[in-house]
């Protein structure tokens, strides 16, 4: 087989994933992790909540990956701002985009936008500290509500009922924490449209909420409906079968009088946000199981004093300039990896991976299998691919600075990350994440 170049769009777990994967099958395959921050790992850091720490095991696979020789960390650098499509076609071979999803997917029901009204994604941004978002986040709330079923509204109903001094032992950003400081709430309420054995709670993330001497988890018997299809679901799985069990257990006991509560609520549709100029309240329908695992409306409404509200329906991948894109899915229109035209012909050289290529669903092993779907794609396409005009590797670099980008190479992410570990050890903690972005580049450019 032909040398390769390859450019990786992402430096998350789907990109790295697949420049791993490329450079064990093809001895000749020279790959570039192009990431628009300045630090590799996408969600894993910037999409989880400081008080995760297995996800640190994680992390630690994908460092190893990038000491390959033949995989080169460029960052700092955004497709289609410092590097266009005709550009990455002009240095390489073929092209992976592994952007991911990191916007909230819209939820269309009557006062959403009133003030009071967040996103998950972003307050996920705020608190995993993300160097682009803003530096501060409201949290004058004392009753919340969070919309969804899956392990992004757990996480934030977590956040929002631990007290910020339980995180220190964290790698939580300081902003953060001063933040949380000010957190004051004392009631998470929980909304799901089906019933407990439909819900998207993996195990272990349901147990977390527990964890916490100062928070009571307390799941509303009016909802927790189990029918013969439920029934027939937690049989055949033992992840719904732990899940169950553990809601039953949180049903069957008293509250402790911890000062904070999560309350999760079942088989309750979200219809109507309420209030004047900011959140009052939420209005819910009461719903019922039809038997397939669906839920339908009862016509009977229920109005929760709350003020705010954190919509967790879901993640959104954002449009990738000169590329075709799926509006509705929120994806780049594919086959197997392979992106489509409008045609539905391939785009030569031009293949995806991760949730920019199946939306927004799975775990870390769904994205190690589809990155090796999508190089199996590429490498059964490798005799048809057009070679690149510019033969010499670094010939890309330059073309970025000479653009005005400031990269962050290998040994810049290396400066930063012992940066941050140097910022923990006086605390007695592993690593303090440095935002935002300038102080990154400082940490990451300072020799």
């Amino acid at each position: 087989m032909k040398d390769l170049r390859i450019a990786v769009i992402g430096a998350g777990p789907a990109g790295i994933y697949a420049a791993d994967i490329v450079t064990k099958e093809h001895p000749g395959a020279q790959v570039d992790l192009i990431e628009r921050l300045p630090a590799p790992f996408g969600l894993v850091r910037y999409g989880v909540a400081p008080d995760h720490p297995r996800i640190k095991e994680i992390i630690k696979a994908l460092h190893r990956v990038l000491k390959n020789e033949r995989i080169r960390f460029i960052g700092n650098v955004t497709y289609g701002v410092d590097l266009k499509l005709d550009d990455l076609r002009r240095h390489y071979d073929a092209v992976i985009f592994a952007t991911g999803a990191i916007t909230d997917r819209p939820l269309d029901i009557p006062g959403i936008d009133l003030r009071g009204n967040h996103g998950a994604a972003d307050f996920v941004s705020w608190y995993a500290g993300h160097p682009d978002v803003p530096r501060d986040w409201p949290l004058e709330a004392r009753e919340v509500a969070v919309l969804g079923a899956g392990n992004v509204a757990l996480d934030v109903a977590r956040m929002l009922a631990k007290p910020a001094d339980e995180q220190l032992s964290t790698e939580i950003a300081d902003n953060v924490y001063q933040g949380l400081k000010l957190n004051q709430a004392t009631d998470i309420h929980v909304f799901a449209r089906r019933g407990p054995a439909q819900i998207k709670f993996t195990p272990m993330e349901l147990r977390e909420l527990s964890h916490s001497p100062s928070v009571d988890v307390i799941v509303h018997p009016e909802g927790f409906e189990i029918d013969e299809a439920s029934q027939a679901a937690i049989s055949s799985s033992k992840s719904t079968r732990l899940v169950v069990d553990t809601l039953l257990k949180h049903l069957d006991a008293e509250p402790t009088g911890a000062p904070h509560r999560i309350h999760i609520h079942l088989c309750h549709a979200p219809v109507e946000v309420l209030g004047t100029d900011r959140v009052e309240a939420l209005r819910t329908e009461k719903t019922e199981l039809q038997g397939d695992g669906t839920a339908r409306g009862t016509g009977v409404y229920v109005d929760t004093p709350v003020q705010a509200v954190y919509r967790a329906v879901g993640y959104l991948s954002s449009h990738l300039p000169e590329l075709p894109f799926d509006h509705q899915a929120g994806v780049i229109t594919n086959d197997r990896g392979r992106v489509l035209d409008l045609d539905g012909v391939p785009l030569e050289g031009m293949y995806v991976t991760g949730w920019i290529k199946r939306g927004p669903i799975g775990l870390i092993g769904h994205t190690k299998s589809d990155a090796a779907e999508t190089i199996t794609s590429l490498l059964a396409d490798i005799d048809t691919l057009p070679s690149p005009e510019e033969s010499d590797p670094d010939a890309i670099l330059e073309h970025l600075r000479a653009n005005g980008a400031v990269i962050v190479d290998a040994a810049g992410w290396a400066r930063l990350d012992a940066h941050e570990i140097a910022l923990g050890e006086p605390h007695g903690r592993e690593r303090i994440k440095v935002v935002p972005r300038e102080d990154m580049l400082r940490a990451a450019t300072s020799e």
